[in-house]
């Protein structure tokens, strides 16, 4: 199993040198990089500079924001300046989020983000080569690569693409056309990855008669070395899981696990607009269904008994502390043996 870091999505850009060199130095095998308040290229280009081992991956750019020709100068960047480190991970977010926040038009996610994939691969092939590029389909339309706008040719290997899927419908696409699969926090719990990850994933796979790609769990996990930090991250989580968990895209997890209630508690606090109450409904009891809590004594154990044979990576919060702890060391090599 590859463990990875995700980068705290409120991290000033002055410090992602620092966390990235500390990721690396602890043995992560790659480092998770969000999209809400920095520009993940951004971030990205920051992690690369400042290590020299591990992946870097976007978890996730938002796709529908930008052009595909702009991701792909951007992914195609990345991988040659890192060495070949770099590799793009891409998602749709929810239709409120990209017409209320972002101001751009929504149309149906899986079709769109399906062409959206595929014309990427057309635009590296033509970096590759140095050639043009011809694609018509129903979102996107490009015709026009004259060779002073192509960075190419080159032998650089394309980055891979992992796609962000949480409903069956995205995770088949993800089996036809992406290189992996990258889990929502709302949507890793065991059970939805054995009965509709998988099975969509390899249904997909068949249709495209190739091997279906690995899972990479996001998992709601709250952790650290002492006690004290894991309360700590553990009341982080419950304010994460609470935003979250108010979106009506996640409501189906809630009533899944049994929790429909408390959908409706959170839409009622978000339609009085009481952002900062959110987390007061997410009881103890609640958040223990929703989250591994755990020092990194207990983690390895505590992710072993839910994932071990269901995912091909996992996803830790990344430790921002200066000095060196060997117990987090000991979790990653724990985790990787998995």
């Amino acid at each position: 199993m590859k463990v990875y870091a995700a980068l705290d999505p409120r991290l000033p850009l002055s410090e992602v040198p620092r966390v990235a060199r500390r990721v690396e130095d602890l043995g992560f095998d790659g480092l998770h990089i969000p999209e809400t308040i920095h520009d993940s290229f951004a971030v990205a280009l920051l992690a690369a500079e400042h290590t020299s081992r591990i992946t870097v991956r976007t978890a996730i750019t938002l796709a529908f924001v930008r052009s595909p020709t702009l991701v792909a100068y951007n992914a195609w960047d990345l991988a040659k300046f890192s060495g070949g480190r770099f590799e793009l991970g891409l998602g749709t977010q929810i239709k409120q989020n990209i017409e209320g926040r972002f101001g751009m038009p929504w149309t149906e996610p899986v079709a769109r983000i399906g062409e959206y994939l595929t014309v990427l691969r057309e635009l590296f092939a033509a970096f590759a080569s140095g050639d043009s590029i011809h694609f018509e389909g129903d979102s996107y339309r490009l015709t026009r690569l004259q060779p002073y706008f192509n960075p190419g040719p080159d032998d650089i290997a394309p980055p891979p693409i992992l796609l962000g899927a949480v409903n069956a419908g995205m995770c088949r696409l993800a089996g036809q056309l992406a290189d992996g699969v990258i889990t929502h926090s709302t949507n890793s719990d065991p059970g939805y990855l054995r009965d509709v990850v998988q099975p969509a994933l390899h249904a997909g796979a068949v249709e495209r008669s190739r091997q279906a790609p690995g899972i990479i769990a996001a998992v709601p996990i709250a952790t650290g070395a002492t006690a004290a930090e894991v309360a700590r991250d553990r009341e982080r989580q419950r304010r994460l899981l609470a935003f979250l968990y108010s979106t009506p895209s996640y409501r189906p997890t809630l009533t899944r696990l049994g929790l429909p209630e408390l959908f409706d508690r959170l839409r009622q606090l978000v339609k009085e607009q009481y952002w900062d109450r959110l987390h007061d409904v997410v009881t103890d009891n609640v958040l223990d269904q929703l989250l591994i809590c755990g020092d990194y004594d207990a983690l390895p154990d505590l992710v072993r008994d839910r994932y071990a044979g269901l995912v091909h990576g996992i996803v830790l919060p990344a430790p921002t502390a200066d000095p060196e702890d060997t117990r987090v060391m000991h979790a990653i090599e724990s985790l990787r043996a998995l």
